[in-house]
């Protein structure tokens, strides 16, 4: 089987860094208070769930009980079935949320503001994202969300898919946000700015989709549970 890491104990410096990836996973899960964060700015509720997230991913970092943070490697070979640990479970269902709900809702919002006119993102958050947080419950309960499952027998394409995916979403939404922050020093109209959000995040997302399915960007490369390598597209 192919070996998934040659390091017996996880460095202090590595296990620290993974605990403010877990703090902003979970400080953003709540999608009324991050559709107001992005709207108006933080207010108390930002910081008390702040306060609140940060204490809980230090514990628990601490005590080895995040991914990433453990003191051990927990997975050393891929296709292995072992079984999943809750906490796992819980964080990566939760990474998925967080990355693909407000991708989605943007994505939905900048084709609704080409397509009208109208900008109601907020909106799309007060009724959309909670469904589609639970949507990928239902398929973690469901046994179906990548590094979520019950086993880690294939983790080594599920991990690729799961970074695949953060390749994606981050780049495309910040090409997404920087079009908006220079689409008024570029004096666009209102929808002329629409259209060159639209274009930048999808233009983005397409191509980082390319590179992260050719296997050609970090943490993409997909071992099957045999431990063979997955045939990257186009090579």
């Amino acid at each position: 089987m192919k070996q998934a890491v040659f390091r017996e104990r996880n460095k202090g410096y590595y296990r620290v860094l993974h605990v403010p990836i877990w703090l902003w996973v979970f400080w953003v899960l709540p999608g009324h208070l991050t559709s107001d964060l992005f709207a108006h700015g933080p207010d108390w509720r930002h910081w008390m769930w702040l306060t609140a997230v940060l204490g809980v991913c230090t514990w628990r970092g601490f005590l080895g009980r995040l991914p990433g943070c453990e003191t051990e490697p927990y997975i050393r070979f891929y296709g292995i079935d072992q079984p999943n640990l809750p906490y796992r479970v819980v964080c990566y269902a939760a990474a998925w949320i967080a990355a693909l709900v407000p991708f989605t809702l943007n994505m939905l919002g900048m084709i609704i503001a080409v397509a009208t006119g109208h900008w109601m993102v907020q909106r799309l958050y007060d009724w959309l994202y909670y469904p589609l947080a639970l949507a990928i419950v239902i398929a973690t309960a469901l046994d179906w969300t990548p590094r979520a499952k019950r086993s880690t027998k294939y983790e080594g394409e599920e991990r690729a898919w799961f970074y695949s995916a953060l390749w994606i979403v981050v780049p495309a939404q910040l090409a997404g946000w920087a079009m908006w922050r220079l689409g008024g020093r570029m004096s666009l109209g209102t929808y002329e700015l629409a259209v060159a959000r639209l274009a930048v995040t999808v233009a983005v997302a397409v191509v980082m989709f390319t590179f992260a399915y050719r296997q050609k960007l970090p943490r993409t490369q997909r071992y099957r549970a045999d431990g063979t390598v997955a045939a990257a597209a186009g090579a």
